[in-house]
C-alpha cells in the first residue's frame, strides 16, 4: 500500500485551489495518505503576450504536466476540463471528472462608489470595450452586439481584474466557476445565460488524469468521479472531438441531465460572429458520447463545415 502521492498542477491561484481541493478530498477519504503538490510551469503560462489561438491552442496548459506523469514526477494531474485536449498521450487517460461548479460565463464590470458602473451585458454603451481572449465568447457577444470592441485579455484572474479596475476595459468576461472558487463571487455583475454565451466544453468541471496502468491510483481517485458531470462532459467532449475543434474556432457546448435525460446545446461560429450554427439534441445518459457526435454532424451539415474549413484554410 502506497501512502504518498504527487499531484501535478499549474501554479496559478485557480489551479492551486483545484489541486488543494482534490488533495483535501483524497485526504478526507484516506487520512493516512501523504500528498504533495508538484507545481509545473506550462507553455500556456509562459506565453502571455500572444492570443492562445495563435500559439496552438489546446494542450498548452497540460503538455508539461503530462510529461511529468509519464516520467513518474507526478501520479495524478488536476486540470480545468476546458483546458484538456480530446486526445491523450499513450499511457495516460482521463480517469475522473469531479462535480461541476457553475458552467456559465460571468460578466464583470467596474465598481465605483460600491456599485457596478454597467449593470449588465444588455446595458453596455455603444462601442464598449470588452476584455476576453476567448474566440468562443467574442463570437457570441459580437453576434448580438457587433458594435462592441473585443480586446485580448490574458493572465491569471488577479491580473484580469486589475486590468478591468485600471480602466483598460468597460467589462470583462470570465468563467463563473473560477471567480466563485477564488472567493470573488461578489465581483460578478451578471452570470450570462447560455442564450447569450454558451459555455466552453467542460467549463466548470475539474478532471483528473493519470497513468492507465497504475491500478492503485485509478482505484484511489475513482471515488471522486461525479456521475452526472462525467456523463455531460463526455457528451460535450465527443462533440468537440468530432468537430476537430481547437482554440482557433468558436465552438461551444453545454450538456445537462434533466429528468434523467441528457439535453445538450452546441454551436459553431465564425470569428467575427456574423455566422453562428446552433443545435440541440437529447437522449439517454448511456448514449452520451454518441449524442455529442450526432449533434456535431448535425451542425456540420448545416453550415459549420464551411466555417471550420475557412478557419483552417482547408
Amino acid at each position: 500500500m502506497r501512502n504518498r502521492i504527487i499531484i501535478g498542477t499549474r501554479g496559478s491561484k485557480l489551479a492551486l485551489w483545484q489541486a488543494e481541493w482534490i488533495k483535501s478530498e483524497l485526504q478526507r477519504l484516506n487520512p493516512d495518505l501523504e500528498i504533495e503538490l508538484n507545481k509545473i510551469k506550462t507553455t500556456g503560462d509562459k506565453i502571455l503576450d500572444v492570443p492562445l489561438a495563435k500559439v496552438g491552442g489546446k494542450g498548452l496548459f497540460v503538455k508539461e504536466i503530462e510529461e511529468a506523469l509519464l516520467k513518474g514526477e507526478a501520479d495524478i494531474a488536476v486540470h480545468s476540463m476546458k483546458d484538456v485536449p480530446t486526445d491523450f498521450p499513450e499511457g495516460l487517460h482521463l480517469a475522473v471528472i469531479t462535480k461541476r461548479e457553475d458552467p456559465r460565463d460571468a460578466f464583470l464590470s467596474r465598481i465605483s462608489n460600491f456599485k457596478f458602473q454597467i449593470s449588465n451585458f444588455r446595458a453596455l454603451p455603444q462601442g464598449a470595450t470588452i476584455g476576453t481572449s476567448s474566440l468562443r465568447r467574442s463570437c457570441q457577444l459580437l453576434s448580438i452586439r457587433p458594435d462592441l470592441k473585443i480586446e485580448q485579455l490574458r493572465g491569471n484572474l488577479d491580473t484580469r481584474l486589475r486590468k478591468l479596475d485600471e480602466g483598460q476595459f468597460d467589462a470583462i468576461i470570465l468563467a463563473a466557476a473560477g471567480v466563485k472558487r477564488l472567493g470573488w463571487a461578489e465581483r460578478i455583475t451578471e452570470v450570462l445565460p447560455p442564450e447569450i454565451s454558451l459555455p466552453a466544453i467542460g467549463q466548470g468541471a475539474v478532471g483528473i488524469e493519470c497513468r492507465i496502468n497504475d491500478g492503485f491510483i485509478n482505484n484511489l481517485i475513482s471515488q471522486l468521479n461525479h456521475y452526472e458531470t462525467s456523463v455531460c462532459v463526455k457528451a460535450e467532449r465527443a462533440f468537440l472531438k468530432k468537430l476537430e475543434g481547437g482554440c482557433q474556432v468558436p465552438i461551444a457546448a453545454h450538456a445537462r441531465l434533466i429528468d434523467g435525460r441528457v439535453v445538450m446545446d452546441g454551436l459553431v461560429g465564425s470569428v467575427s460572429g456574423d455566422r453562428i450554427v446552433k443545435g440541440r439534441i437529447e437522449g439517454t445518459p448511456n448514449d452520451a458520447e454518441n449524442l455529442g457526435i450526432r449533434l456535431a454532424e448535425d451542425l456540420l451539415s448545416r453550415g459549420a463545415k464551411e466555417i471550420l474549413d475557412e478557419v483552417y484554410g482547408r
